[in-house]
């Protein structure tokens, strides 16, 4: 079967190919993935999956795809992600994630009927922003899931790891006008309620864990210099390693807006401009299995990286909340490229990024197998996952 996996891949690269180039050059910023949405539903519905376009309390752009053996077995989860960057179109990669965990979940299919078990995808729109994985995951959506996977192009093939929760938060100020010269006493100013916010969060930086992180823009300051200004708004991320240290330090960020506006008089609305993510827990024991699919398709082992303390967020954490999961990163380029680049975007486009795609492709399905082949290697993942969120 596992043979069966890797010619149906090979023998397809075209397919996936040309699908892979038509996302890419054709980007589509989150929540507007039209063209992406109707290419990959297509793609698996021609290949005989149950395609719901439509899913309720969910993004237009979102869609669940799935593939029923009719015999009992473990349900295996693919996500495939498709939104493009402002400007610089798939400068992440997402072309590529999205026909991969497509392709992935269309090669296990050849043999599923043999095995048992039950494949699903998942369109999950909007990653770059408000990541669709949130409110997919809050809505019970990958429960049943005995594993959910993807994989992420990179410069290296790095082991799935962690990733910081993040509150996405803004502030706004509301005070009023007034004549900065003639008439300040009239004023109330609002960006003064910025810069106080923006002077308590850098003392409050002395005072928090290492892995906490705090950084912000204000996106508005004012119309002119003599205007005292009536509006003004602050947007943070701020992260930390779980969300159980996260939610009282966006309480301290946010008490600190309060004794801004308290301060200065001006008025303050506070709302999440963006979703709030969890932390990645990875599932260790899935993460072994699809690093050990890896060098049997001849990665060898040490250029496959333990990844350092995740840095980044990523809504991936949210399904790993409510089901075994993994994210890991494969390899798409030689040169050391950082993502949100051009020259990542062009690795992505590139044949050497494909073929790096295609790799991820038979190393996910390869893993789907060896559960849906291994009723005690599923054993093993819940047990795991059970462990992590009992102790937590």
């Amino acid at each position: 079967m596992k043979d069966t996996i890797v010619r149906y891949l090979d023998s397809s690269k075209g397919l996936f190919y040309d699908i892979s180039q038509y996302i890419g050059t054709n980007p589509e910023l989150g929540n507007q993935e039209y063209k992406a949405k109707v290419a990959l539903t297509d793609l698996l519905e021609e290949a005989g999956f149950h395609v719901k376009r439509e899913l309720s309390g969910q993004p237009e752009t979102a869609f669940e795809a799935v593939y029923h053996s009719h015999r009992s077995g473990p349900s295996i989860g693919f996500m495939c992600e498709y939104d493009a960057l402002p400007g610089i179109g798939h400068a992440c990669g997402h072309n590529l994630i999205g026909t991969q965990s497509a392709a992935a979940a269309m090669a296990l299919a050849q043999v599923v009927d043999e095995t048992g078990g039950t494949i699903y995808v998942y369109g999950t729109p909007a990653e770059e922003t408000n990541g669709a994985k949130v409110t997919m995951a809050d809505a019970g959506m990958f429960d049943h899931l005995d594993a959910a996977m993807m994989a992420h192009p990179s410069s290296d093939y790095v082991k799935s790891g962690t990733s910081l929760a993040m509150d996405a938060l803004e502030f706004s100020f509301y005070g009023r006008p007034a004549h900065a010269a003639a008439a300040p006493e009239e004023g109330i100013n609002a960006l003064d309620a910025v810069l106080q916010l923006f002077h308590s969060l850098n003392a409050m930086r002395q005072h928090v864990t290492d892995d906490v992180r705090i950084h912000g823009i204000i996106p508005n300051g004012g119309e002119a210099a003599n205007v005292v200004p009536e509006f003004a708004s602050a947007q943070f991320y701020v992260r930390a390693a779980t969300r159980s240290t996260l939610n009282p330090v966006s309480e301290r960020v946010k008490e600190a807006a309060r004794a801004a506006s308290l301060a200065t008089g001006a008025k303050l609305e506070i709302q999440n401009y963006e979703y709030s993510y969890d932390d990645m827990q990875t599932n260790e024991t899935l993460s072994g299995l699809f690093t050990k699919q890896l060098q049997e398709l001849g990665i060898k082992p040490d250029v496959i990286f333990e990844e350092d303390n995740g840095s980044g967020s990523l809504d991936m954490g949210n399904v790993s909340q409510r089901c075994p999961a993994i994210h890991p990163y494969v390899q798409i380029t030689s040169r050391p490229l950082t993502p949100h680049t051009e020259e990542f975007r062009d690795a992505a486009l590139s044949r050497e990024g494909f073929n790096g795609m295609i790799i991820g492709a038979k190393a996910l399905a390869l893993t789907g197998l060896e559960l849906l082949t291994h009723e005690q290697l599923v054993q093993d993942i819940r047990r795991e996952f059970r462990q992590t969120f009992s102790i937590r």
